[in-house]
């Protein structure tokens, strides 16, 4: 798959996630929470499933995973962003 769509994909995918957990990120946080949600998880299904699928091929399922990984980041900025603006 050319570079250009993995980068289209994994942005857009960033996008939905940051958008459905209330962030608004710019188009290369975009992009980067896209890419690391979908090694976080590629990573969670093999540990659901078992399975080791072909690395980096393009299927329906990987973009189910790529979205839930990209969902677990995001919570997790949120969670990290709203534990740094809390006082003590």
């Amino acid at each position: 798959m050319s570079l250009l769509i993995m980068l289209f994909i994994g942005g857009l995918v960033g996008y939905i996630a940051a958008r459905l957990l209330g962030r608004r990120e710019g188009i290369i946080a975009s992009i980067l929470i896209g890419i690391v949600g979908s090694f976080i998880g590629g990573f969670v299904s093999r540990m659901l499933s078992g399975s080791d699928q072909s690395f980096l091929a393009f299927n329906w399922m990987g973009l189910f995973w790529s979205m839930i990984g990209s969902l677990i980041l995001v919570a997790i900025m949120n969670a990290l962003s709203h534990r740094s603006h809390r006082t003590i």
